[in-house]
C-alpha cells in the first residue's frame, strides 16, 4: 500500500511567523507532528511519502505514486483541506482524514467526497481502518469514545519530513487537560485526565532527531505541559541528564498553565532541562470573565505576580489573551493591553472569542440560539466572533483592533521585551560554545540595520541591547532573538486591522444584531455552577 500523507496549508496567522522565517531561510515554524505520527502507526511494511503543503504542493509524481491519500488538519486549515480532498478525489484516488477538525465536524468532510474517517486519536482508530483495508473497503468512519494509553505510541516517522524547511521540531509527551475552560476544545478531544508518555519513550524520540542531525529548537506541543506534575517531573529529571550527556543540543518551548509558578522545583526543572519559553493561557485580567468561563486557575493569585515568578525564574512568557467573554464591561482591550505591560510579556497571541465546534461554550451558545449562521468557530486572529456578544460587537471589534495594534507598537514591544529579559533568570547550564550559521548571522545584521538604524526603535535598540548584555549577560542570546519577532508582528498586526475592519463594515452593512441579554435566571445559574 502506498500511502501519501498531505498535510495543508495554513492561512497567515500570528504563529505563521513568515518575516521571521524569511530571516533565517526557513519555510514553517512546525512540521505536522500528527501525520509523521500516523505513519510511524500504521504497517511499517507499507510505504510512506509525505507533504507539507506550507512548504510545497505535491508534485505528479506524486499523486500518480499515491494509492490512498491521507490528510490531518486543525480547523484553520479547514479550506485548503476541503479543495485538497476534491483535488484527490478528481485524480481517482481514495482519500482519508483525520485529526482535531475532521473530529469536530465529520459531516463537511463527507460532503467533499472523503472515503474515510479516522476519528479521535489514532493509536485505536488506525488499527480500524488498517483492518477495513485489508478487507478490501473501499470507505467507511472510525470512531471510539476510549482514550488511548499513550506508552503504547510509537517513536514518530521524523525521517518523511524535509527537516530543513522547518525551524523548529515538534514532540509531544502528554494529552489531555485537567481544567474545565468552558471555551476550549482540548478537554473535549482528549479528555481531563492528562495521559503521559514515559520517560524513556520521549527520549527516544530527541534520539532519533539527534541521530537525523537535528540541533535546533524543539517544541513540546502539550495543550498543558504540566497538567500531570507527578508524570512530568520524572521526565524532567531524566530529560536533564540526557541534555547534559548530548551538550545541550536543544532548547525546549511549551504551553502551560499558570499554575506553574506556584511549584518552583517543577520550574527549576524546566529551565535546568533546558526549557526557554511557555506559552501561558492568560485570557483576561477581568476576573469576572474568568469565572464565567470556569478558568478558575487563573483567579486563584496575582496574575501579574505568577507571569513574573516564571520570568525570574528563567522563561521567557508568551500568553494567550481574549476579548468578548460574556457580561465584559467595555475596555476590554485596553485592560489586557496594561496587563501585557504590567507583566512585561513580550509576544501575546490575541483573538476575538470563538464558540469551537461541541465546547461547552458551543452547547451554551447554542442552547441559547446564539451561535451565528454560515460562521465557523475559527481561532485565526483575522475572523470575527462567531456568535452574538453581549455587547455591539462592533465595539468589540474596535477595541480588538486597536489593542492588538498596541501591543505591537514597535517601540513599545522593544521596551517590554526589554523589561521582560532584565529580570529573566538566567540558565544555569552553558551549552559549549559554537559559531552561528551563516543565516543566523545575516538575520541579526538585518535586525540590527530595521531596528537599531532604519527605524524610530534606534536609539531604545542600541541601549537596552548594552543594557542586557551588561547587566544580565546569561539571556543576550535569546534576547535578540525576542526582538526580531517583532519584525513579524509589525506586519501582521496591519493584516488584523484590514481585513477586521473589511468584516466589521460588511456586518454592519447587513444590519447589526442586539446584543444578547443574559436572562436573570441565567445570570443565577452562572454564578452557581
Amino acid at each position: 500500500m502506498r500511502v501519501l500523507l498531505v498535510y495543508p496549508i495554513f492561512p497567515k496567522t500570528f504563529w505563521s511567523y513568515e518575516k521571521i522565517l524569511d530571516l533565517v531561510d526557513r519555510k514553517v515554524l512546525l512540521p505536522p507532528l500528527g501525520l509523521v505520527t500516523v505513519a510511524a502507526i500504521l504497517p511499517q511494511e507499507w510505504e510512506y511519502k509525505l507533504v507539507d503543503r506550507n512548504i510545497r504542493p505535491a508534485t505528479e509524481a506524486e499523486w500518480a505514486w499515491a494509492d490512498i491519500v491521507i490528510f490531518s488538519a486543525m480547523i484553520v486549515q479547514k479550506q485548503d483541506l476541503l479543495d485538497q480532498i476534491q483535488e484527490a478525489k478528481r485524480r481517482g484516488k481514495l482519500v482519508a482524514v483525520g485529526g482535531p477538525y475532521p473530529t469536530s465536524t465529520p459531516h463537511e468532510l463527507q460532503n467533499v467526497g472523503a472515503d474515510f474517517l479516522i476519528l479521535d486519536e489514532g493509536e485505536i482508530t488506525l488499527p480500524m481502518f488498517v483492518e477495513a483495508v485489508q478487507r478490501g473497503e473501499t470507505s467507511g468512519t472510525f470512531r471510539t469514545s476510549e482514550k488511548p494509553d499513550v506508552t503504547t505510541t510509537p517513536v514518530p516517522r521524523f525521517d518523511l519530513l524535509e527537516l530543513n524547511a522547518y525551524d523548529m521540531m515538534s514532540v509531544q509527551f502528554s494529552r489531555g487537560c485537567p481544567f474545565q475552560c468552558e471555551f476550549c476544545d482540548i478537554i473535549v478531544l482528549y479528555g481531563r485526565k492528562p495521559r503521559t508518555k514515559t520517560p524513556a519513550q520521549l527520549l527516544a524520540e530527541l534520539d532519533y532527531l539527534y541521530e537525523l542531525g537535528w540541533r535546533r529548537g524543539v517544541f513540546m506541543v502539550d495543550d498543558n505541559f504540566i497538567g500531570n506534575k507527578r508524570n512530568v517531573k520524572l521526565l524532567l529529571k531524566e530529560l536533564k541528564v540526557w541534555m547534559e550527556e548530548h551538550q545541550y543540543p536543544f532548547r525546549f518551548d511549551t504551553e502551560a498553565s499558570v499554575d506553574l509558578a506556584q511549584d518552583p522545583e517543577l520550574l527549576e526543572l524546566m529551565v535546568d532541562s533546558g526549557f526557554s519559553a511557555v506559552f501561558l493561557g492568560i485570557e483576561t485580567p477581568d476576573e469576572d470573565s474568568l469565572q464565567l468561563t470556569k478558568k478558575f486557575q487563573n483567579t486563584r493569585s496575582s496574575l501579574t505576580d505568577a507571569v513574573q515568578t516564571i520570568v525570574k525564574a528563567g522563561l521567557r512568557p508568551m500568553a494567550g489573551f481574549i476579548i468578548g467573554f460574556d457580561g465584559e464591561k467595555a475596555g476590554a482591550g485596553d485592560r489586557i493591553v496594561r496587563f501585557a505591560e504590567q507583566a512585561a510579556i513580550p509576544s501575546t497571541t490575541f483573538a476575538m472569542l470563538q464558540a469551537l465546534p461541541n465546547t461547552a461554550l458551543w452547547h451554551r451558545l447554542k442552547k441559547e440560539g446564539r451561535l451565528r449562521e454560515n460562521r465557523d468557530g475559527n481561532i485565526n486572529q483575522t475572523t470575527l466572533m462567531n456568535f452574538v456578544p453581549t455587547r455591539p460587537l462592533e465595539d468589540i471589534a474596535r477595541e480588538y483592533i486597536e489593542a492588538f495594534c498596541a501591543l505591537y507598537d514597535p517601540v513599545k514591544y522593544l521596551d517590554r521585551t526589554y523589561r521582560c529579559f532584565l529580570m529573566m533568570g538566567a540558565p544555569r547550564w552553558k551549552a559549549p560554545f559554537k559559531w552561528p550559521e551563516l543565516v543566523v548571522i545575516k538575520a541579526l545584521l538585518i535586525v540590527i540595520w530595521r531596528q537599531g538604524i532604519k527605524r524610530e526603535t534606534r536609539w531604545k535598540f542600541w541601549h537596552h541591547l548594552f543594557s542586557i548584555i551588561k547587566h544580565n549577560p546569561g539571556v543576550a542570546e535569546h534576547y535578540i532573538s525576542a526582538c526580531a519577532h517583532n519584525e513579524h508582528f509589525l506586519e501582521y498586526r496591519q493584516i488584523v486591522r484590514d481585513q477586521i475592519e473589511s468584516q466589521l463594515a460588511e456586518y454592519l452593512a447587513q444590519g447589526a444584531e442586539t446584543p444578547y441579554v443574559v436572562p436573570v435566571k441565567e445570570k443565577a445559574e452562572v454564578v452557581a455552577s
